[in-house]
């Protein structure tokens, strides 16, 4: 036996908190009062939902979240430990005179009470919680990929496309999840999604070729059409997604060369493209002969169990797809893809043989394992239920506390929420006033094409924990009511 001895628990019925959050507090309090030390074996997902009388469901998705946080780790088949290393130095012994009731739920942190600490909270436009990284499998990936490269002498110079190990990996998980017909020929691996759209550029775009994008959008692939001579033409955004009669009026008197969109949830807004405007834009590509570069970050980050199509899998010849692994993974692995026409993706290998010459062949190979024996999808799963109920959590705390100051919808996909100011305000002094109180969000002109003025900010959720969200509220109160 790990443990001989029973971890009494005792869950609030009549809390409105959720039972999984419960669990959280009550065995992190568990660690802070020494009870629970370093090293020390927890019950099974299984034992501790039957001595709980609750779902198995929410005691995983506790117990990702301390993993998550750095209380809990995982030991492959031994189970579920403390982590030999806490988040914070509190497994001190307590004092003499300690007594040791059975535990009850911490009181939550309050947003509308400003935390006394001093610490900065930086916020993201969405990045994943590096924390959640499967640290053994990914390594044990790699290990096998080294020695697989070293042993058959596949270090040197190759394929300039990707190895074909992870391009056939590829071309099966679109065809199988996202209504795509392709093949490894129709696979360019790249180092994330950026460099897939600045290929693009350089494959499409001559000097002073007109490109389409919405006004507010992802300022790195504006930055990379204009480094190769574009002129960028803006339409507008609403509820529903890019302003098709807009695009079609600038078409009617300007030749374009492609049109850049983000229709899963568009970046910023976190709008969904609607069906209808799905295919709205294809009968205005096919009317005016233009192409669609098609940016699909975050696809696997949707939290409803049908999520519309890819805008490739219906219309592949005037479709350039452009994906990404970097954010499953880890941003710092760096593994993205073009999926387009043979032509177009062997115009991309002339471009890496130059800029690049090839990738990565241990970390393709690797991230082609991962998705071969179902790791992947498998960390893809967990991870969306720990980013769902933190987007929750926040939508929650945003209605109560700031539904007087922000406009919002519930996004349906990606890490991140788009809160427009209700009452206009001057960004910079905004901004300014925010850095004073330990928040530092983007500046707005990372959205905006021109001079535009915009009361908006986007907040990522993904990379805070809830006792990060209740501090990062916190400060935000604090800001507001400054």
């Amino acid at each position: 036996m790990l443990r001989p001895w029973d971890l009494v628990i005792k869950l609030d019925e009549s809390s409105s908190t959720p039972f999984y959050l419960q669990l959280v507090t009550l065995i992190i309090a568990e660690i802070r009062a020494g009870r629970l030390k370093p090293q020390d074996a927890l019950p099974g997902t299984r034992e501790m939902a039957s001595k709980l009388a609750i779902n198995r469901k929410t005691v995983v998705l506790a117990y990702d979240e301390l993993i998550a946080q750095g209380w809990l780790q995982t030991e492959g088949r031994r189970g579920t430990f403390v982590a030999s290393h806490l988040p914070v130095s509190l497994h001190q012994a307590p004092s003499q005179d300690s007594s040791y009731p059975v535990a009850t739920v911490p009181a939550m942190p309050k947003v509308t009470s400003p935390a006394v600490e001093r610490f900065d909270v930086n916020i993201n436009d969405g990045i994943p919680d590096s924390r959640l990284i499967p640290f053994e499998i990914i390594s044990r990936a790699f290990r096998h990929a080294l020695i697989y490269t070293a042993r058959s002498s596949r270090l040197g110079y190759s394929n300039p496309l990707g190895t074909d190990e992870l391009r056939s990996a590829i071309a099966h998980m679109l065809n199988m999840e996202r209504g795509l017909h392709v093949t490894p020929e129709h696979i360019c691996v790249v180092r994330g999604s950026q460099m897939g759209i600045f290929l693009t550029a350089k494959v499409m775009i001559q000097p002073g070729d007109a490109v389409v994008m919405e006004r507010l959008s992802y300022q790195p692939a504006r930055l990379a059409f204009q480094s190769c001579g574009a002129e960028v033409m803006t339409v507008e955004t609403d509820e529903h997604g890019m302003n098709i009669d807009q695009l079609d009026h600038i078409c009617s008197k300007r030749e374009i060369r492609f049109v850049y969109v983000t229709p899963h949830h568009q970046f910023p807004t976190t709008v969904m493209m609607s069906m209808e405007r799905r295919m709205q834009l294809l009968t205005v590509a096919a009317k005016h002969g233009f192409k669609i570069l098609e940016d699909d970050y975050d696809h696997e980050f949707h939290y409803f169990w049908q999520p519309v199509l890819p805008l490739a899998c219906r219309s592949p010849e005037s479709v350039i797809y452009v994906g990404s692994l970097s954010k499953v993974l880890a941003p710092g692995l760096r593994v993205g893809y073009i999926v387009a026409p043979k032509a177009f993706i062997e115009a991309c290998a002339e471009h890496i043989m130059i800029i690049d010459r090839q990738g990565n062949p241990v970390t393709e190979l690797a991230a082609a394992e991962l998705m071969g024996n179902g790791e992947l999808k498998r960390h893809i799963l967990k991870t969306l239920k720990i980013y769902d109920q933190r987007r929750k959590t926040l939508a929650a705390a945003l209605h109560q506390d700031f539904g007087h100051v922000f406009d919002f919808s519930l996004p349906s996909g990606g890490l991140a929420f788009w809160l427009t100011l209700k009452t206009p305000v001057a960004m910079q002094d905004f901004l300014s006033r925010a850095t004073q109180h330990g928040l530092h969000f983007h500046r707005d002109s990372l959205y905006t094409h021109g001079n535009h003025m915009l009361a908006a900010i986007r907040l990522g959720f993904g990379s805070h924990d809830d006792r990060q969200l209740a501090q990062l509220l916190g400060k935000l109160q604090s800001l507001l009511t400054s």
